[in-house]
């Protein structure tokens, strides 16, 4: 049974022996800690022999395919995982070191059931854990998770016989395979690939070059170190080094990738940084001509232009917006048959015809090419600079501690609901309505908004704001929505602000 964390700490006799895994680390959707301060590689058997158990729980057949990301201990995590994993019976078919849209691909590939990715995803090193799924293209969510923990937290996993180890070559050649089908660009195209040293690059530079892309490298060769930067795509310190390889190379744009590749983001070749949410804007008008009619699911962090831009509403687009996280979207693009999924991360969920409905960075790459190749008389900026003119804000992310951010959101929300009620502004602006299925988006009279709502893998707050009008009006929202956190002692400082 697994011991409370205060039981067993690091450099004890028991720390080699008991498992000791932190309750906050089972999180909305994956599962996350510091390693080895918040788990042990004990404590990482409990997780793997917990979730065989909930397999066999669930009547999902017992097969599934692990991988792991490149730090220097995913290896370690992952074979402790694998451990558990066979001890509860189930066959384990390695595919080594992966993306994570490759474990993805892989249930497909070799037509398993489950899949579990190790990968600390974007957090900086120290920090490891789990993507899961048995229902593919999913991922594991909230239910799922909770079911999860209480299986490994309450011992109640079930050793079983019949586990098997089994490593399984050429999954990675196979992905890049199906990414790139028969096509090749018609059209010269020069991209920077940057990759941050992460696991990405040894993929996106040779993905490239099969499409017939004249590469720029970025901090390609890999490095489990990140010597440069923690591969994020969505920090401006990742988007700023990007920005300056375009402006140095003369790059036609550039393409970032996170430490595990499910996500993408987008500098232009005037160098300036697009975020994901309006790249997914310009992506959908795009597709909306192929596809009239098609339904988009955005993440509550997202620009209003889903809903408002003229030429989407052109070619009979639905927009509905959605729950963050890689878990909630994906369920939803395949619950109500959307084309496709934008997220604000970065994460974007490109459905059948185009994609399977999983995140997948290196899928965006190949459908950026191939837009690009559709508009061979645009830049990437002609783009952007065709989508009506709105302010964004960063992602901000206030600290709050886990135990802590799910009361503080809660009593946010009340506190933004009854400005509404009592008539109030935010931004100088009327409130229109206040949008409470994640978090609180409060979106004004004029399309204008401002979101806060609690981070699913870190312990942070999030904030995003948005104005159709203006620079100033962008930060006058900004300081509203601030004032009110404000009135919570618990929300620390931000890790960026505008």
């Amino acid at each position: 049974m697994t011991k409370p964390l205060s039981d067993v700490t690091p450099n004890t006799w028991a720390f080699l022996r008991d498992a000791m895994i932190r309750p906050t680390g089972f999180r909305e959707y994956d599962a996350r800690w510091q390693y080895p301060e918040e788990i042990n590689l004990p404590g990482m058997t409990a997780l793997g022999m917990g979730l065989g158990t909930q397999m066999h729980k669930r009547g999902i057949a017992p097969v599934i395919a692990v991988g792991n990301d490149y730090r220097d201990y995913s290896l370690s995590i992952k074979n402790a995982l694998i451990l558990g994993l066979m001890q509860a019976g189930i066959h384990v078919k390695d595919i080594g070191p992966a993306l994570s849209p490759m474990a993805y691909f892989s249930q497909f590939h070799l037509d398993v059931p489950a899949v579990a990715m190790v990968t600390a995803s974007h957090n900086p090193n120290g920090w490891t854990g789990v993507k899961m799924g048995f229902d593919r293209p999913l991922t594991h969510g909230p239910d799922e998770m909770a079911e999860l923990r209480d299986i490994v937290l309450n011992g109640e996993a079930v050793a079983r016989e019949g586990g098997k180890y089994e490593f399984v070559d050429g999954v990675r050649e196979a992905y890049l395979d199906d990414l790139v089908g028969d096509f090749k660009m018609s059209r010269p195209l020069k991209v920077v690939c940057a990759t941050g040293n992460g696991t990405a690059s040894a993929f996106a530079p040779e993905l490239f070059e099969r499409l017939g892309v004249e590469v720029v490298e970025s901090h390609n060769a890999l490095d489990y170190t990140f010597p440069h930067y923690n591969p994020n795509p969505e920090a401006m310190e990742m988007l700023h080094d990007m920005s300056a390889s375009v402006k140095n190379s003369g790059a036609d744009f550039a393409l970032g990738f996170d430490g595990d590749g499910d996500r993408c983001g987008v500098v232009d070749d005037e160098g300036e940084e697009i975020f994901a949410d309006k790249v997914g804007v310009i992506m959908a008008r795009d597709l909306a001509k192929i596809y009239p009619n098609s339904t988009f699911v955005a993440d509550v962090k997202s620009t209003g232009l889903f809903a408002s831009d003229p030429e989407l509403q052109a070619h009979g687009v639905k927009a509905d917006y959605w729950k963050t996280g890689h878990s909630h979207m994906k369920r939803r693009v395949k619950e109500i048959g959307a084309l496709a999924g934008f997220e604000k991360s970065g994460h974007y969920f490109l459905a059948e015809p185009i994609g399977r409905g999983y995140d997948c960075g290196m899928r965006v790459a190949v459908e950026i090419c191939k837009l690009m190749d559709r508009n061979p008389d645009m830049k990437m900026s002609d783009l952007r600079k065709a989508l009506p003119q709105t302010y964004s804000s960063p992602t901000m992310s206030p600290y709050c501690a886990d135990t802590e951010k799910y009361d503080v959101l809660a009593r946010l929300v009340d506190k933004l609901v009854a400005k509404h009620e009592a008539g109030e502004t935010v931004g100088g602006r009327a409130i229109k309505e206040v949008v409470t299925v994640n978090g609180a988006r409060v979106i004004l009279d004029n399309g204008g908004w401002g979101l806060v709502r609690a981070s699913s893998n870190t312990p942070n707050l999030v904030v995003v704001c948005e104005s159709p009008e203006s620079e100033d009006e962008l930060r006058a929202i900004f300081a509203d929505i601030d004032a009110v956190i404000r009135t919570e002692s618990a929300v620390g400082d931000y890790d960026q602000t505008i």
